[in-house]
């Protein structure tokens, strides 16, 4: 105890030892009100700053000055509300890896290879991934870098006749689609394993929150299940779309559920349901082609949910405002379809086009596309079927791989 006291005592010292004693000095100044004028100060000015003296690059490193900054920034674990998803790691070091974002300064790699060409999905969970190849879902643990796997899988989930086409992690279960036309249900952390008969073709998509699982099919229904354990495969509400749906998403509130479906009839591909009585609550926009169906939706917010397809186009909604027509839309420069998004809760946007696994990197502030990674070539074109971002790396699972762009190491 007595030496812990003393190493406190001498670091105490050399920090008052680090400020210069005369003159009328910046440091001198109660830190209260030295936060006050430093937030003020913007990143260069902050960086200028810290080189002053060892004093000021503690002082500026502060979590405080740099929330700001932070905020503002892209993918640096903020939502647009401000919450903090990521308090573990300093703010200014987020910030950093943030800048590598805006410039598109990345380091490519490839982290699974397969011999056949697939259609794989992908969710994260914690320092693991899980990725669907074939009629399998495999789980793999990252190493410390998050640009690297284990080569040997922690977990592999089977059940399904034919591939799986979708699935979800909720409630330490994996929740998966498949082309059989069968919902399968995975106890992630055991063996535990049951399919029911959901659809009369596949299961094009599924979601599930708060115990309710949500699956669209290419027969044109979207049905309702509960998850509870005594009641699997019992269907609580069954939907007749009228359209092949293609994507699901169930609101944050638990309120409704939104379907994105093939727009080959008179209506809009995107409608929202009641998620207790199964009635349609209304439909969003009003001038989709025919044949702009919805691949991917998904909810910022309980009012907010964004939208992708074969129009081509990114589409941004706001529910207190219109129903009617989006508040914000970005259009793929190579008019190519859009098969999936990500974004960051805030600023950054991440789509996948259909042809050479074009990613591209959009500022939701801005019209145009900040970046565009092409990770096939020619002879392997592949569409980028999932993609999934941290705030230091992105993935991308393609026909015969899954890539990993690596922004915090470029």
């Amino acid at each position: 105890m007595a030496a812990a006291a003393g190493e406190e005592e001498e670091e105490a010292a050399r920090e008052s030892a680090a400020r210069p004693a005369a003159g009328p000095a910046l440091w001198r100044l109660p830190e209260e009100l030295l936060l006050l004028i430093c937030s003020y100060l913007d990143m260069r000015a902050l960086g200028r700053l810290a080189q002053v003296c060892r004093w000021l690059r503690r002082f500026t490193s502060c979590d405080l000055l740099w929330r700001r900054i932070a905020r503002a920034s892209l993918n640096s674990g903020f939502t647009r509300l401000g919450t903090d998803l990521m308090t573990s790691v300093p703010v200014k070091e987020r910030v950093k890896v943030s800048q590598n974002w805006r410039l598109g300064r990345c380091r490519e790699g490839i982290l699974l290879k397969w011999r056949c060409s697939q259609m794989p999905w992908m969710q994260l969970e914690d320092d693991s991934l899980y990725i669907s190849q074939a009629n399998f879902i495999l789980a793999y643990q990252f190493r410390p870098d998050g640009a690297s796997l284990n080569r040997r899988p922690l977990g592999v989930f089977a059940g399904h006749d034919e591939d799986v086409c979708h699935f979800v992690l909720a409630n330490s279960h994996i929740v998966s689609a498949g082309g059989d036309g069968k919902i399968g249900i995975h106890k992630i952390h055991s063996t535990f394993t049951v399919k029911y008969s959901a659809h009369e073709q596949e299961v094009n998509c599924v979601d599930c929150k708060g115990g309710i699982i949500v699956s669209g099919s290419r027969d044109r229904t979207a049905k309702v299940w509960p998850l509870a354990s005594g009641r699997l495969g019992q269907c609580l509400h069954t939907i007749q779309t009228e359209d092949r749906v293609w994507s699901i998403a169930i609101s944050p509130v638990l309120s409704s559920f939104v379907t994105g479906t093939a727009c080959c009839g008179h209506f809009s591909p995107l409608r929202i349901w009641d998620l207790n009585s199964g009635q349609l609550m209304t439909h969003l926009g009003s001038d989709f082609p025919p044949g702009a169906g919805v691949l991917d939706v998904m909810y910022e917010s309980p009012f907010t949910l964004l939208s992708c397809g074969y129009d081509t186009y990114v589409r941004y909604w706001d529910l207190r405002t219109s129903v009617r027509k989006c508040v914000m839309e970005w259009e793929e420069p190579h008019d190519s379809t859009l098969y999936c998004l990500q974004t960051d809760g805030n600023h950054l946007l991440a789509t996948g086009s259909s042809y050479y696994g074009v990613v591209r990197l959009w500022d939701r502030r801005q019209r145009a596309c900040l970046h565009a990674f092409p990770l096939t070539s020619t002879p392997l074109s592949s569409p980028v079927y999932c993609l999934r971002l941290t705030t230091k790396h992105l993935y991308a699972a393609l026909s015969y791989n899954l890539h990993v762009l690596d922004f915090q190491n470029p």
